[in-house]
């Protein structure tokens, strides 16, 4: 027996929150019959559907894209801007782990696999994300060590972060800093630096837990290999 949530993220047809969102929509039948219920528990006798949709489990794909600046990592856009699963060349539904900025490049997750997303995403599985961050006026180490210990952003202090491999363009009044964090905010990185008076110019990131841009253009998507998705969920195990 499995909560209905689960099933259907392990189906690929969305996330496990975004099921649970389904749920209390009313969208979600079990053998028919309507359920608002999170706990709710099925097996595989029975039959879920969703909009009118039976569930089937599907083969799980992991993928990692370099997306480029100009997309935005929704399966969907009202203002049909470019969207990442433009990028990636699946036969099942793909959507994003997480989320980058419209104006933000690099390290982009991709999967059918809504548990394994759920566990790349949550605060409690301290899965790194490393950026590299080119932002107005010359960070000072005072501040380096302010965003290291926790800055205030809209009335959340943030967590431990690292910063290293600061530099300056002093002719062009910016630097560029190195910042990895464990968390995930909406707009997290550019409101940290932003706390400390330094506006982001531009932002990247580079590495999603064990997970880089190495041998990758933008644009460009690989599946990701089985050893990288093993380190991946080890990574989640490690601090339960």
């Amino acid at each position: 027996m499995e909560r209905v949530q689960k099933v259907i993220a392990n189906s690929g047809y969305c996330s496990r929150r975004a099921a649970e969102q389904l749920i209390t929509e009313g969208k979600v039948k079990i053998n028919g019959i309507v359920v608002k219920e999170l706990g709710t528990k099925v097996s595989k006798k029975d039959v879920v559907m969703v909009n009118g949709k039976t569930i089937t489990k599907e083969e799980k794909v992991y993928y990692v894209l370099y997306k480029p600046e100009g997309y935005v990592s929704t399966t969907n856009d009202e203002f049909e801007r470019n969207k990442v699963t433009d990028l990636v060349p699946s036969e099942k539904r793909v959507y994003p782990v997480g989320r980058l900025d419209y104006d933000t490049s690099g390290v982009l997750l991709m999967t059918n696999d809504g548990e394994f997303t759920n566990f790349m995403t949550s605060p409690k599985h301290k899965v790194e994300k490393e950026y590299r961050v080119k932002m107005k006026g010359f960070l000072r180490k005072e501040e380096s060590l302010l965003l290291s210990r926790g800055v205030k952003i809209e009335g959340y202090i943030t967590k431990k972060a690292i910063i290293k491999d600061v530099e300056y363009n002093k002719k062009n009044e910016t630097s560029f800093a190195t910042i990895i964090i464990k968390e995930g905010k909406y707009h997290q990185v550019k409101k940290m630096f932003e706390a400390v008076n330094h506006p982001v110019l531009k932002l990247k990131r580079v590495r999603f837990g064990v997970i880089t841009l190495d041998n990758l253009k933008t644009g460009e998507v690989r599946k990701l290999k089985p050893y990288e998705i093993k380190q991946l969920k080890e990574i989640t195990k490690e601090v339960k």
